[in-house]
């Protein structure tokens, strides 16, 4: 078997079943990362190389101690994990591409890769991500840039790109990351991946300063395959007693749930939310496609105007955005000998957010909150949502940020990221599905969102239109 090639769940398989042993899983993945990583720059803070062969090893001790011959820890067991540069790993590197970090290594796993090395991975290193994951666009000022996976010469997307860029590419079996404005989703659409963003509070967050406002970003899943983005939910989830807000484990695994769809379910497609939204040639009609192929698994897909106004929303998110990230880079700032190591953008939210009154925060939850009720009544009129993962395709790799979308200008970094607002906003669950690729051979993602807590539901979805894409899925990168 050519185990790179393996999706997480047949590795899994593999090992357990001692088709594989743990140090052959290891020592495959360092030799793809030597042959790859230098040309896409993924994988960064990669450990030594001995250490995690001699840790490979233990992991097959361990299945040789139980009485019938196996003792997995979990499902990851002997999985090589690169965790994003974003969560804290204790020993390793923990920059947030930033300068004010590049030395920083934490005492303590963040509580997402606590899970995930209890069912049995190796941490190897880390993937790249921009600066404090700010912009959807993975580049930084000490690990350099990660190019995408289909065309070394355009954006990964971000703040998951790194994660994209090493599954799509064959370094990582599976991947964790993070959404605040899509970075699990754009990424994963621009890679021909799945990238999922659970439900607010499915996947905890832990430590964290603040544990009731903070709640517009979340941790979550990235896979080749939907059942690889279940099983990777089903360790990072659960309820957890120091974030409040956390929800309980659901019922059945998600894995379990991936079942064949039995009924129609209703497809409501906002596109460019009735040409609120600029939209590169192109998109849209790739978008196309993937609805089709929904069609094809029996699925109703009915155009339908958003029901909100997307400017409204646009301005309450700001307010949210600049408060909640300003928080977090205020303390760096603290001395201001940092100010001049972080980059322009992250100083703009700050300075941004300074002006903030509180009257203007609180009015900003009172029209998220009318926003929510306005979603919900979506829902009464189809199942699932459906919206493009970009505004455009993957754009050079070399620019900051895209200054214009079908001709009209962003007026702000991340203006150009406006479609994965809603779903964010609203609490709901939504993966990036592959629908297709440029005539330029760059690909592009849909989402699809679930009501509140529908997490098995749109995976459940996610797994019938895999069966149908087939197509696009088989396309890898040439490398």
């Amino acid at each position: 078997m050519d185990i790179v090639d393996l999706p997480a769940c047949a590795l899994s398989e593999a090992i357990r079943a001692r088709e594989v042993s743990c140090r052959e899983v290891m020592r495959a993945t360092l030799a793809r990362i030597e042959a790859v990583n230098p040309r896409y720059n993924a994988i960064v803070s990669l450990r030594d190389g001995d250490a995690l062969l001699g840790e490979a090893d233990e992991r097959d001790a361990q299945l040789r101690a139980g009485p019938d011959g196996t003792r997995p820890l979990g499902w990851l067991h002997g999985i090589p994990q690169a965790i994003k540069d974003t969560a804290q790993t204790a020993g390793i590197r923990t920059t947030l591409g930033s300068r004010v970090l590049r030395d920083f290594v934490p005492s303590q796993d963040a509580l997402m890769v606590q899970r995930m090395k209890a069912a049995g991975c190796i941490v190897i290193g880390k993937t790249n991500a921009p600066e404090f994951g700010l912009g959807s666009h993975t580049f930084n000022e000490v690990f350099g840039l990660t190019r995408n996976a289909y065309d070394r010469s355009k954006s990964a997307g971000g703040s998951s790109g790194g994660a994209a860029v090493a599954l799509a590419t064959r370094m990582l079996a599976v991947a964790d990351g993070s959404d605040f404005m899509g970075s699990l989703r754009n990424p994963a659409g621009w890679n021909n991946v799945f990238g999922f963003r659970p439900s607010r509070g499915r996947v905890p967050a832990w430590p964290v300063e603040d544990v009731w406002i903070a709640q517009l970003g979340t941790e979550g899943p990235m896979g080749r395959t939907v059942r690889d983005v279940a099983l990777l939910l089903d360790v990072q989830a659960g309820y957890d007693e120091r974030q409040p807000l956390s929800l309980a484990s659901a019922e059945r695994r998600f894995a379990d749930a991936l079942e064949p769809i039995d009924e129609a379910r209703r497809i409501g497609w906002l596109g460019d939310l009735s040409g609120y939204l600029p939209m590169e040639a192109g998109v849209l009609s790739a978008c196309q496609q993937g609805l089709r192929r929904l069609r094809d698994c029996g699925c109703p897909v009915e155009a339908i105007p958003p029901g909100f106004s997307p400017e409204e929303v646009w301005q309450a998110w700001l307010v949210w955005r600049r408060w909640l990230v300003a928080a977090r880079i205020a303390p760096h700032l603290a001395d201001p000998r940092n100010r001049a190591l972080i980059k322009p953008e992250a100083l703009w939210e700050h300075d941004q957010a300074e002006r903030l009154t509180g009257a203007e925060t609180y009015r900003a939850s009172v029209q998220r909150s009318a926003f929510h009720r306005q979603i919900l009544a979506l829902f009464e009129r189809c199942d699932f949502l459906a919206l493009p993962s970009a505004q455009l395709w993957p754009f050079d790799a070399a620019e900051r940020w895209p200054a214009s979308i079908a001709g009209r200008a962003m007026d702000s970094y991340h203006r150009w990221m406006e479609v994965t607002i809603y779903a964010t906003f609203a609490g709901l669950p939504c993966i990036s599905v592959p629908v297709g690729f440029s005539e330029h051979g760059l690909p592009m993602g849909m989402q699809l969102i679930g009501p509140p807590r529908g997490d098995a539901q749109v995976l459940r979805l996610a797994r019938a239109y895999e069966e149908a894409a087939q197509d696009v899925l088989r396309i890898r990168p040439r490398i």
